[in-house]
Formats: structure tokens, C-alpha cells, sequence
């Protein structure tokens, strides 16, 4: 029984070892056939891999290839867009070239024909040298007749006849002188058109430097790569809301702006300037404080037209005539303001037409609004007169501003006096020294220059440079200067001053001959 038993026992755990064995036999298998598959799917992966590596390689070869194509055809069009813009700039500067030639052709005709002007000058100074001749043989045939028939002497008989032909032959030459004076007069105005023409065009580049441009200081240079922005789109977006030019060149930390409206400069000068502050330019941006400007800038210009008219004490205006008020601080004719003219021709106005006993307040009213056209002339066509008689006339203002406006230029006649004092007052504030722009010690230096070369004139009793120095009044002794000596003398005062001093525009010698009958009564 134990036998059996343990017989039994010993087959079992033989059994149960046997067992075993297979069993991890068959799990070493089972293990080796795993990591066979797993080194197989880690092949299979580091392959995918290659493969992967293989087709970014090529991607990326591709993308630089596609990104080296476009460089080539930016290039390409760049060279392309350089060099028409090279063609177009020789082509112009071809065309100044010509232009040039042209301009200067023509000064060589008009040089011809000033040489043949001055041929025939000669000619008729030859011909008079001749009458002259003539005249002389004829005065002696006149001095042998009277000395036969006069029982004059030689020496009496000739002073006779030379006082008699000075008369004569000076108002002869009188004569001549103011019949060449006439067509040298037509024929100098034609010219004098002509040449201002030239000379604005040719030397305006002055002018438009010192009044036609605002600089605006940037801190860096390289706000101005930003101010242009990507293709241009922020200074397209600038100039096209400011309607002014923004010159951007190789000028350090500066950029100008060029405009003939002086409004409109303001406002470009303080949205750059914001711009440059605020940093953020794009043009979302530039139209947002644009219009934030804009807005700030008609509300200045209604405060000041307010306070102008308050300080005058002229009554209610319309707000959008205190508007135009306001602009005319940003208008200048001559050089010399807008506003500055038109409250001094306002209280010049008021003046004279409460000492002639007219309407103090009215004429005030007037002489304010008679420029107020020219803060129009820069966005309507016409005249500044027309413009303001009309924007008057809409708003309702009495007939007497708007005859005073017509008639400051002379477009019809003064109907009161508060127009009349208006005309006065636009005249003397124009006129005053040092209004436009005027040295005032130049100009008293003129004016003595001028009344000098008068007194010195033999026959002169006095002179008076008058209308700020454009007009001389010659007085002379009626005695001495008859009335073609006057003529002479006069062409002789204005000669002496055209050589001797500068003046801009012209001078009027006005040479005043009388006779005065004295007595008293006892």
C-alpha cells in the first residue's frame, strides 16, 4: 500500500517536473517567436522611417526650389520695374534737356529782336541827328533875316531866336517823347507778361521752400521705412486723406511736407506728428487720428472765429462763417496773414466810419468779412471777391457787407459809407510800411533816396514820396518849368530812380507845375 503510494507519488512529481519543463520550453519559444516579431516590426519602422526622412528631404528640396523660383521672379520684376523707371526718368530728364534747348532758343530770338529794336533805335536817333542838322541851317538863315530886318544885333538877335527855338524844339522832343512813351508802354506791358510768366515758373523753387513746406522731426530715420509702410500703403493712405505731398529723402531724422493750402499742412503736420508719438501706423490708424485732428481742428477754428467776433462786438454770426474766420489765420496774400489784414481793416474801418458818422458796428462787420473768400479760393474756383460775396449772401448778410466786398477791388462802386471806409481801410492796411513783408528801415531809406534825386533837380521847390513810398509828388516853380519841361523832367526824375534805387514794382513821378497870384488887402 505504502509502495503503491509512493510509487504513485514519484510518477507524480516526475509527471509534474516533466510538466514543467515542457511548459517552460514552450514559454522560451513562445518569447523567442515574440522578440523575432518585434525585431521584425522594429525593422519594418526604422524602414518607414527612411522612407519618411527620405520624402521631407525631398519636400524641403522642393520648397527651396519653389522659394529660389520666386526670388528669381521678384528679382526679375524688380530689375524689370528699376529699369523703366530708369527709362522714364531719362526720357523726362531728355524732355527738360529739349525744354532747355527750346527756352533757350527762344531767349536767342528774343535777343535778336532786342538788337534790332535797339538797330532801329539808333536809326531814329541818327534821323533826329539829321533834323537837328537842319534845324541848325535853318537857324542860321533865321538869325541873318532878322539881323537885315530886325536892326537887331548878332548877340541880341541870337538869344532871341535860341530862347525861341528851345521852346520849340523841347516841345517838339515833348511831343516825341510821349508819342514814343505810348507804344514803348503797349509794347513793354506784352513783354512784361511774357518775362513774369518765365520768371515765376523758372524761380518759384524759393518762394515754395520758405512758404509751401512744414518739417516735421521724427527721432529716428527708421520711422520713415514705417511712415512709407509694406508697398506704400501708409503714405498712399497719408497723402490721400491730408492732400498734401510727404517728401521722404536722405534728409536726417526729417520729413517735409509740401502744400500750397496752409490748413491743410497743420493738420498733416500734427497727425504726423501724433502718428510718430503714438507708434502704431498703419492705416486704420492714420484715418482714426485723422479724423480725431480734423475734428479738434474746426472746433479751434469756431472758437477763434467766436472769440474774434466777440471782441469786436459786431453781433451773431453764422457758425460756419466764424469757421472761415478761423481759416483765415491759415491764409497769407503777399506775405502778409489773412486775419491779421482783416481785423485791422476792421477796426481801421470802424474808425473812419464813426468819425464820417456812418455805422461803427456794421463797417466793422464789413471790413472783417471782405477777404473771407480767400479761405475758399484753396477748394472753389473763382475770386476770392465773388466767393465771399456768395457765401455772405447765404448766410443772410446785410446788403452793406456785401457791396463793401464787391467794391474793396473795384468791382462796383462804394453805395455807403461803411463800404467806402472798408475800400479806405484795405487800401491803407496793404499800403502801411512793413505790411508785406516790408523792411520798414529799407523803406524810409528809399523814400529819402527818392524825394533827394527830386530836390536836386534844378527848378524843384519841393518833393514828397507819398501811397508808401510808390508815388513822388515833384512841385516846381512855374517860372522855371514850363509845361513840356514838366513832361522832361518828370522822364528825367524817373530815369535817375530806376538807376539809383531798388524798389519793387513801380513809381509814379508826378510833377506838379502852378502859378500862384499873391496879394493882401490893407
Amino acid at each position: 500500500m505504502w509502495l503503491e503510494l509512493l510509487v504513485g507519488s514519484s510518477a507524480a512529481i516526475i509527471s509534474g517536473a516533466a510538466g514543467y519543463l515542457i511548459a517552460k520550453r514552450i514559454e522560451k519559444s513562445k518569447f523567442e517567436l515574440y522578440e523575432e516579431q518585434a525585431k521584425a516590426k522594429a525593422k519594418a519602422i526604422e524602414h518607414e522611417a527612411e522612407i519618411i526622412l527620405q520624402n521631407a528631404k525631398v519636400k524641403v528640396k522642393e520648397a527651396e526650389l519653389a522659394v529660389k523660383k520666386e526670388y528669381e521672379e521678384r528679382t526679375a520684376k524688380l530689375q524689370e520695374e528699376y529699369e523703366q523707371r530708369f527709362k522714364e526718368l531719362r526720357e523726362k530728364e531728355d524732355s527738360l534737356k529739349q525744354m532747355f534747348k527750346d527756352e533757350l532758343k527762344h531767349i536767342t530770338l528774343e535777343r535778336q529782336e532786342i538788337k534790332a529794336e535797339r538797330e532801329e533805335a539808333l536809326s531814329l536817333k541818327e534821323e533826329a541827328e539829321k533834323l537837328e542838322e537842319e534845324y541848325k541851317q535853318k537857324l542860321q538863315e533865321t538869325i541873318k533875316i532878322l539881323e537885315e530886318h530886325a536892326g537887331l544885333t548878332m548877340e541880341e538877335a541870337k538869344e532871341l531866336i535860341l530862347q525861341k527855338a528851345e521852346e520849340e524844339s523841347r516841345a517838339e522832343i515833348a511831343h516825341i517823347v510821349r508819342k514814343y512813351e505810348e507804344e514803348a508802354k503797349r509794347e513793354a506791358k506784352r513783354r512784361a507778361n511774357y518775362i513774369l510768366a518765365q520768371a515765376t515758373t523758372r524761380y518759384a523753387g524759393e518762394f515754395a521752400a520758405e512758404r509751401l513746406i512744414n518739417v516735421v522731426n521724427i527721432p529716428s530715420d527708421d520711422l520713415k521705412g514705417r511712415i512709407i509702410g509694406k508697398e506704400g500703403r501708409n503714405i498712399k493712405t497719408l497723402e490721400m486723406l491730408l492732400g498734401v505731398d510727404i517728401i521722404i529723402d536722405d534728409t536726417p531724422n526729417a520729413i517735409i511736407l509740401s502744400s500750397f493750402n496752409l490748413y491743410r499742412r497743420a493738420i498733416a503736420t500734427k497727425v504726423i506728428e501724433l502718428l510718430v508719438e503714438d507708434g502704431r501706423i498703419q492705416p486704420a490708424r492714420i484715418e482714426e487720428i485723422y479724423e480725431k485732428v480734423k475734428t479738434e481742428f474746426d472746433q479751434q477754428l469756431l472758437e477763434e472765429g467766436e472769440n474774434i467776433v466777440i471782441d469786436l462786438g459786431i453781433g451773431q454770426v453764422h457758425p460756419e462763417l466764424l469757421k472761415l474766420i478761423g481759416r483765415l489765420k491759415f491764409r497769407a496774400s503777399y506775405g502778409q496773414n489773412a486775419l491779421g489784414h482783416s481785423l485791422e481793416v476792421a477796426y481801421l474801418a470802424g474808425i473812419m466810419a464813426a468819425e464820417m458818422g456812418g455805422n461803427e458796428v456794421l463797417a466793422k462787420r464789413a471790413g472783417l468779412l471782405h477777404d473771407i473768400g480767400k479761405a475758399l479760393t484753396h477748394e472753389y474756383a473763382g475770386s476770392h471777391v465773388d466767393l465771399g460775396a456768395e457765401i455772405c449772401k447765404r448766410y443772410k448778410e446785410p446788403d452793406e457787407v456785401i457791396n463793401a466786398i464787391y467794391a474793396h477791388h473795384g468791382h462796383e462802386e462804394p453805395k455807403t459809407v461803411e463800404a467806402a471806409a472798408v475800400c479806405a481801410a484795405d487800401t491803407l492796411s496793404a499800403a502801411r510800411p512793413g505790411a508785406r513783408r516790408e523792411v520798414l528801415e529799407a523803406f524810409l531809406k528809399r523814400v529819402q533816396a527818392i524825394e533827394e534825386i527830386a530836390l536836386n533837380k534844378q527848378g524843384v521847390k519841393k518833393a514828397y514820396a507819398i501811397n508808401a513810398g510808390r508815388e513822388v509828388r515833384v512841385i516846381v516853380n512855374a517860372e522855371l518849368i514850363n509845361d513840356d519841361e514838366a513832361v522832361l523832367l518828370s522822364k528825367e526824375i524817373a530815369k535817375e530812380i530806376e538807376s539809383s534805387v531798388q524798389y519793387p514794382g513801380e513809381i509814379k513821378v508826378n510833377v506838379i507845375r502852378e502859378n500862384r497870384a499873391i496879394e493882401y488887402a490893407r
